[in-house]
């Protein structure tokens, strides 16, 4: 009797331990953060951001209903046009110097199917907060060679800038919009499991 319920006992602690709650870091140097906007009506300017951090917190191995925070450096800005970043810092956009962060907190990360996922959350920039919601394709996890085990994604959405107060806007002669309101958002990320 002894035998069973020490294997029993065995089999619940290997299955809680299977499935435990766990804490992943950004892996910024393997992740990226773009965005795209169209300009003139006909063509698309680029950009993004190199200084970010993130964590998740999951509550079982797949990371549905995770928890996820992340943080964007908007001084971190680059279009590859130092005139063009100089103002999107400035008032007209992001005004960096009074809200030097735009973040995100989760409100719900769920399962759709397969390997995709919908995540919602709130988005703030400025001082504007809204909800957003991002499709994610989970990569997978795998061990590094050095033994860290590590799990990637791929997320998008679109906002409007303006809804945020990113309220710089000029018309060409034809009357379409220099820079687009709406603007695509695309995260290329890679977290490490905290040790």
């Amino acid at each position: 009797m002894k035998k069973i319920t020490s294997l029993v006992a065995g089999l619940l602690l290997t299955a809680s331990g299977a499935f435990a709650q766990s804490k992943w870091t950004i892996d910024a140097s393997h992740s990226n953060v773009k965005f795209s906007v169209s300009h003139l009506v006909i063509s698309e300017t680029e950009g993004i951001f190199k200084k970010f951090d993130g964590t998740i917190d999951a509550p079982g191995k797949d990371f549905d209903k995770a928890t996820v925070e992340f943080s964007v450096d908007v001084n971190s800005v680059f279009t590859d046009n130092e005139m063009r970043d100089g103002h999107l810092k400035g008032d007209d956009f992001f005004n960096a110097e009074k809200y030097p962060k735009m973040t995100f907190k989760s409100t719900s990360f769920k399962k759709t199917s397969g390997n995709n996922y919908e995540l919602k959350g709130n988005l703030t920039i400025r001082d504007v907060t809204k909800p957003v919601t991002f499709k994610v394709t989970y990569g997978g996890t795998v061990v590094d060679p050095w033994g860290n085990t590590k799990a990637g994604f791929k997320t998008s959405t679109k906002i409007s800038r303006s809804a945020y107060g990113l309220k710089w806007s000029k018309v060409t002669e034809a009357g379409g919009a220099v820079v687009g309101d709406e603007v695509t958002i695309i995260l290329n990320l890679e977290f490490g499991k905290n040790k």
